[in-house]
């Protein structure tokens, strides 16, 4: 959530609260933006259907499935967001702070990372 900076007479110009996130908390969600992206990219590529599947529909061909190394691959993204996930939110830093200034923080820590950085629209 952004707040509008009262002294600020161009309302159009949002302010971002700044949080003192630890490094390890930092480096998580890094971690998980990273792993994230990559797991995206992978499904990309990864046939429309786990299974095998006939086609249906002209514009939809045939699913031959997912190889064993395309579905070890996926499991092994998912295991590893789930672990990165879990490290992110029962960090103790988010103990330290509470209703409102918890759920904003989690949404400020969420884009730190984004390219245009948490200011960001």
């Amino acid at each position: 959530m952004r707040r509008w900076h009262p002294e600020v007479e161009d309302r159009s110009i949002e302010v971002v609260p700044s949080y003192a996130f630890p490094q390890d908390l930092l480096d998580a969600q890094a971690a998980l933006d990273e792993v994230q992206k990559e797991h995206d990219l992978f499904a990309q590529i990864l046939p429309w259907s786990a299974e095998a599947m006939p086609g249906y529909r002209p514009e939809k061909d045939a699913s031959a499935g997912y190889t064993p190394e395309q579905a070890e691959r996926l499991a092994a993204y998912r295991a590893r967001i789930l672990e990165l996930t879990t490290q992110v939110i029962t960090h103790p830093y988010w103990e330290t702070l509470s209703g409102p200034d918890r759920v904003e923080a989690r949404t400020v820590l969420k884009h730190v990372n984004d390219p245009a950085g948490p200011e960001a629209p």
